[in-house]
């Protein structure tokens, strides 16, 4: 079984290449490129989303109702995310070089870009950073709870979990208790035991 799985995944790391692939496309149809850290259009590009943004009183105007009501409390989310974020920074800047466990970049995670996009109102570009931010943060804990896993408990559930994290796979399968002991041991050196 562990031989499918490792094909499986495999399989799965090269539609990830692909759609890598398509995304890079995207950059040549939409007429921009990134250099530095940097997200530069074509003049023309930058000119027709100035001329197709929506202006702020249109899109508060047609806004719908119940959408403007419940932004304080979609809003009052921020909190908890920003929380979450100082939260899991400290914890894997403490934790994980006890445990000899590699950082996770948050960089990788949270990503914030999208207000650079001419053709978003201020409002709009609040919503995308907003969106962007959280789930960033919690694409970061995940990872970070994931390699926390990896390092404590890595044992597959006996149920199938939607959306396993990256590291799963590697996990023992459930009640394979000499694959779990193997496991440690030749995870040992890096735990320490």
């Amino acid at each position: 079984m562990n031989n499918r799985v490792r094909e499986i995944q495999k399989k799965i790391e090269e539609l990830e290449a692909e759609m890598e692939s398509l995304l890079t496309s995207a950059q040549e149809k939409f007429y921009y490129h990134v250099a530095e850290g940097r997200i530069f259009f074509e003049e023309t590009v930058r000119e027709y989303h100035k001329r197709v943004r929506e202006p702020v009183l249109l899109f508060i105007k047609n806004a719908n109702l119940l959408h403007v009501l419940l932004a304080p409390f979609v809003y009052s989310m921020i909190l908890p995310i920003a929380f979450a974020d100082i939260a899991v920074t400290l914890f894997q800047f403490i934790c994980f070089p006890i445990y000899g466990v590699k950082k996770v970049p948050r960089s990788d995670f949270i990503v914030i870009d999208r207000h650079h996009l001419s053709y978003l109102n201020v409002i709009e570009k609040i919503n995308c950073v907003y969106c962007g931010y959280g789930n960033g943060v919690a694409g970061y804990f995940r990872e970070v709870a994931a390699r926390t896993e990896e390092y404590w408990c890595p044992i597959k559930h006996a149920r199938r979990i939607k959306s396993p994290h990256s590291k799963y796979q590697n996990f023992a399968d459930y009640g394979d208790a000499d694959g779990y002991r193997a496991k440690i041991k030749k995870d040992g050196d890096k735990r320490g035991d």
